[in-house]
């Protein structure tokens, strides 16, 4: 790839043949990480929450387990770096300094697989993205023919990490490609076609892998439950001047939540600070386990029975789960924040729509949707990237209202977020 910013083009047969196979065996090593890592975690999960306690007969035991988990993540932090990164810090690495260290990865495995073991209230994104970057670029460091073509393969990597766990291929290359158009200088640009064909070559590979996988030793991860089609009613596209402003709102107190568990997590000193997140984690799995985890069963639970549940306690699981998910990112047992997002937003929807409808059924899913677009495009900061990302489990009849829902509410935090201090948008920008 050329390095002075002209369009580079593949050069000549072979060197192009090399890239494809090259991207499809990244793509296959790529689904195979992914796969083994989740399906660890699965397997480990089932140890530290059903098998031990069960075999003890005593719940305390996942407290101390939570505990302890925390202090060894708290141990890592102080002696190895406060990994995993999320997805913005890993591609910023990568277009300023065109490199992202792959020595730790050991260590990033660790931090990003305890976490997720431990019941922290986050998402398994940012340490896959970062292990896939490492990746790349220890391969580009070992492999001549990679080495100059390095940054490219690395957005293609987390292009097919994101839309694995988000189950949307064009998620992962929106997402990658937003967060790398602000510096295109600084990684080479290729003939949009092409870019487009290593993505998809690259990530049917890792579909490939992964659904071989699926097949013969069983799922490595469950997935977000998807909502069913519905028909949009009159009263619903009125009530969007509901939704749009609660998802706002909870955008805000996301926010807000960062910034205050941040504050605290400072004052307190490594390893005690990760350990008290475990045993708050460990407490509160025998309060209220629905905060806990990245959401994915406990939605799944929430659409079968949530006629069960009452108006107020959604709204206060909505809540809680914010606060939680702040909480553990910032006091050390750090994860992504997407799906913990989408699971709080959803049980808003749902809230809302049960407060406004005697029969909530064949409300909740535009409820769900509105809020949580509102929500994730605000945060984001890419009204389509969001929108498309909700494919993950709402129906694409819907598409164009989760768009505009985003679109609307990241345009109006905008607007504030420039009004109040330009320096706060900026730490938007780093944070999102």
């Amino acid at each position: 790839m050329a390095e002075n910013g002209s369009r580079a083009k593949p050069a000549g047969t072979a060197n192009t043949l090399k890239m494809l196979l090259f991207t499809v065996l990244l793509g296959a090593f790529a689904g195979l990480v992914i796969w083994c890592f989740l399906k660890a975690v699965g397997v480990c999960t089932q140890l530290v929450w059903e098998a031990l306690p069960e075999k003890t007969g005593n719940k305390a035991l996942t407290v101390i387990l939570c505990a302890v988990g925390g202090l060894l993540a708290g141990v890592l932090h102080k002696f190895f770096g406060n990994y995993p990164e999320n997805l913005d810090v890993v591609m910023g690495k990568i277009k300023k300094e065109k490199h992202y260290d792959y020595h730790p990865m050991f260590i990033i495995l660790l931090c990003a697989f305890i976490p997720l073991v431990f019941g922290a209230s986050v998402g398994p994104e940012a340490g896959l993205t970062g292990i896939i970057a490492a990746l790349c670029y220890w391969v580009g460091d070992n492999v001549s023919f990679a080495k100059k073509n390095t940054a490219v393969f690395s957005q293609v990597g987390e292009a097919v990490t994101l839309g694995q766990l988000f189950r949307s291929p064009l998620f992962g290359i929106l997402s990658v490609e937003e967060s790398t158009s602000e510096n295109s200088s600084v990684i080479p640009p290729i003939p949009r076609g092409w870019k487009l064909l290593l993505y998809g070559l690259s990530t049917a590979a890792s579909f490939l892998v992964i659904g071989l996988l699926n097949k013969a030793f069983g799922k490595a991860m469950s997935g977000f439950p998807s909502f069913t089609e519905v028909n949009i009613e009159a009263v619903d596209y009125w009530l969007m001047l509901v939704y749009l402003p609660v998802g706002t709102a909870l955008f805000f107190f996301f926010e807000i939540c960062e910034k205050y568990t941040h504050l605290a997590a400072k004052k307190i000193p490594p390893i005690l600070r990760e350990g008290l997140c475990g045993l708050a984690i460990g407490l509160m799995s025998l309060v209220v386990p629905m905060v806990l985890f990245s959401g994915e069963e406990q939605m799944a639970e929430l659409m079968e029975d949530f006629g069960s549940y009452a108006f107020i306690f959604l709204v206060g699981i909505c809540l809680l789960k914010m606060v939680m998910t702040a909480f553990c990112i910032q006091f050390g047992m750090k994860g992504g924040h997407f799906f913990p997002l989408i699971f709080s937003c959803v049980c808003m929807g749902y809230g809302l729509a049960m407060a406004v409808f005697a029969d909530p059924s064949p409300h909740v899913v535009f409820a769900s949707g509105i809020v949580t677009a509102s929500c994730l495009g605000a945060q984001l900061k890419k009204p389509l990237a969001a929108s498309v990302l909700l494919l993950l489990c709402f129906p694409a009849g819907v598409l164009f209202w989760l768009f505009l829902a985003a679109a609307i509410a990241n345009a109006f935090v905008q607007v504030i977020m420039n009004r109040i201090s330009p320096r706060t948008e900026k730490k938007r920008s780093v944070r999102s």
